[in-house]
This record gives C-alpha cells, sequence and structure tokens, in this order.
C-alpha cells in the first residue's frame, strides 16, 4: 500500500522506467543496424539503459506497486529506429546526442538514482557524440598527419594577411574611386586614399588583434577546462580515450591498452584529449601580435596600389593608371588566394576582379552624382 506522499515518487519513477526501456529498445535496433565494434558500443548502451530500468523497477516494487509491463516504444523511439534501419545509424544520431545531453543531467541531485548512473548519463552524450564524428581527427590534423610537408600557420599571420591585403586594395580602391568620381582635386583625392589607409590599416590590425586574443584565450580556458576534468576525473577522460579509439575501430582491448599508455603521462593524455577531443593543436593557437601586424602592414600594402599614381602625377593620367594597377592586382590577388586555397588561379583572379571592380564602379558612380549635386 503507497502512502499519500510516495504517490509522486512512484508515478515519477514509472515515467522513468518507462524512458530507460525506450532508449534500451531504441540502443538495440540501432546496434541491430550496425556492424563490429561500432555494433558493440550500441549494444553496451543499450545494456546500461536496461540496468537502469531495472533499478526504478525494484523501487516500484520496494514500495508494493506493480510494475508496468513493458508495452510498445513510444512514437519518437519508433521513428528514430525506423529512420537507423531504413537510412542509417548517423542519420538519427545528432538527434539522439540532443536528447541525451538535455538529459545528461537529470540524476545529479536525485537521491533515488543509483550510485553511477548519473555518471552513466552524462557518458551517454559523450559516447554519441564520438560515434558521430567516427573517431576522425580534425581535418587540418588528418592532412599534417598524412603530408607532413604542409605546413600549418601557427600564428595566424598567413590568413590575417591574405584579408588585409584584399580588404585593403578593394577598400581603398572603392574609396578612391568614388572620391575621384566625384571630381575632386589632385589634394583632395589623395588625401582621401591616405586617410583610408591609415584608418584602415590601424581599424583592421585592432580588430585582428581583438578576434584573435578572443579565439586564443577562448582555446587556452577548453584546455584549461580538460585539464581540470583530467585532474579531477581520471577514470571519465580514460573511457572517453577508450570509446575515441573504438570508434576508429580499434578492438575493446586495444583501446585500452592505448589508453592506459597515454593516461600514463598526464601531459600526454591532455595533449591527446585536446588535440582528439576539442580537435586543437595547443602550440597552435595563434598569435594575437604576429596577427596584427600582419593585417596592418598587408591593408596598407593592398591600399597603397590605387594611390601610387595620385602620388606621382593628377589628372586622368592619374586615374586611368590607378584603375589600370588596381585592376592588376586586384586580378592577382585573387589568383594568389585560390593558389593558397587549392583553387584555379584564373578562376578566383577572375573573381576578385569582377567583385572589386563592381565595389569601385558603384562607387565611382555615387561620386559622380554627388559631385553633380554639389557643383
Amino acid at each position: 500500500m503507497v502512502r499519500d506522499d510516495d504517490s509522486d515518487h512512484v508515478k515519477r519513477w514509472r515515467e522513468l522506467l518507462g524512458s530507460e526501456r525506450d532508449a534500451a529498445e531504441l540502443y538495440s535496433r540501432i546496434a541491430a543496424a550496425e556492424t563490429g565494434e561500432r555494433r558493440a558500443i550500441f549494444e553496451e548502451l543499450a545494456a546500461v539503459e536496461r540496468r537502469h530500468a531495472a533499478h526504478w523497477a525494484e523501487k516500484i516494487r520496494d514500495v508494493g506497486q506493480a510494475v508496468p509491463p513493458a508495452g510498445r516504444p513510444g512514437l519518437r523511439t519508433r521513428l528514430l529506429a525506423a529512420a537507423a534501419s531504413r537510412l542509417s545509424p548517423g542519420a538519427v544520431l545528432p538527434l539522439i546526442e540532443r536528447a541525451e545531453r538535455a538529459d545528461a543531467g537529470r540524476y545529479d541531485a536525485d537521491p533515488d538514482a543509483a550510485p553511477g548512473m548519473a555518471a552513466d548519463e552524462h557518458g551517454h552524450a559523450r559516447t554519441i557524440a564520438k560515434l558521430i564524428e567516427g573517431g576522425r581527427p580534425a581535418p587540418r590534423q588528418q592532412i599534417a598527419r598524412r603530408e607532413p610537408w604542409h605546413r600549418g600557420d601557427k600564428s595566424g599571420a598567413l590568413r590575417a594577411g591574405v584579408f588585409g591585403v584584399s580588404d585593403g586594395l578593394v577598400s581603398n580602391t572603392a574609396l578612391v574611386m568614388g572620391v575621384a568620381g566625384s571630381g575632386a582635386a589632385h589634394p583632395v583625392i589623395l588625401l582621401a586614399g591616405t586617410a583610408g589607409l591609415l584608418s584602415g590599416s590601424f581599424s583592421m590590425a585592432a580588430g585582428e588583434y581583438v578576434s584573435m586574443a578572443s579565439q586564443r584565450e577562448m582555446y587556452q580556458r577548453e584546455i584549461a577546462l580538460e585539464a581540470q576534468e583530467l585532474q579531477e576525473k581520471p577514470e571519465e577522460e580514460h573511457d572517453e580515450l577508450v570509446l575515441l579509439y573504438r570508434a576508429k575501430g580499434l578492438p575493446r582491448e586495444d583501446a585500452m591498452r592505448l589508453a592506459d599508455q597515454i593516461m600514463a603521462d598526464r601531459r600526454v593524455a591532455l595533449d591527446t584529449l585536446a588535440r582528439e577531443e576539442l580537435g586543437l593543436d595547443p602550440g597552435q593557437l595563434g598569435s594575437p601580435l604576429s596577427a596584427a601586424i600582419s593585417s596592418m602592414l598587408t591593408f596598407a600594402g593592398g591600399a597603397l596600389v590605387v594611390l601610387l599614381p595620385y602620388l606621382i602625377g593628377g589628372g586622368t593620367a592619374a586615374l586611368v593608371a590607378a584603375i589600370a594597377l588596381a585592376a592588376a592586382a586586384l586580378l592577382a590577388v585573387g589568383a594568389g588566394i585560390g593558389m593558397l586555397n587549392g583553387r584555379p588561379a584564373v578562376r578566383s583572379g577572375l573573381r576578385q576582379l569582377l567583385l572589386g571592380g563592381a565595389a569601385a564602379l558603384v562607387t565611382f558612380g555615387i561620386g559622380h552624382l554627388i559631385g553633380a549635386q554639389v557643383s
């Protein structure tokens, strides 16, 4: 006979029992659609959920209540299982991961939960995330390991430089063309272009420094949190490594041995977890100062191109020369960016020329209209 003050508990236990049964059924059906080590992982997840369900069934029996029979799974479970079977398990894993993360903390402060149940729930979310990744390292790491002749941009200077020269060229060309289109005198055009060069350079440097510094601090925080977890919960981090290598296809025994070797040295463990779990290389977090200097200098270099004719002369000749120089530089910068990215140089160059030319043409036309109105 259940007391009144126990009725709410029993109701909640029954809900948790149904939820755990559904989860066990879902993982069992997904396991049937998988093969090899991935099937074994899903079967283990199903076994954990069945163990959780057994705990709640026992709680219900302890207060003299009948345990509800296992019925048909819920609609969501049936739909996900059907999608995994007819499409692929990978198609539904993101939905399952989202649900696992949402429910990960439900046993954290539950006095009725058995020991280890809260850790199991948190582990499920990490397990599904690893299975989605398939044990793959980040693309940059894959390239670096397969093709060591590739150089990484450790400081972020190359990326900042590429964007800097492109932005400086396009923005100052558009600015100078707009002022020239208004019919302004040579000194005014030169002053406007110089102001655009200086303001843009310092603005790019400041923005790049703040952006890179914020990114670096965020990465450092992620690594620091990983180090804290490694210190406080080494068993969980060990299990994550085992799961990671099992997701890569290693048998459980080999994955356990490899994880044991890595965890024997905390520095190696932290480096491995940062690379494999966070996708970060602790030695390549970027240099804010290098990125800022690179951005400033390259922006100034790109912005200077269109100013060169006006430093030498003026009038129509300077305008024509500025257009020709800017067009050649746009083509060259675009081609260079294309080659760096492994894209066709000609196509990338023409795209840059088209976009930069369009910006310059629009500002020239607007400047001409404004100049006509003022005059």
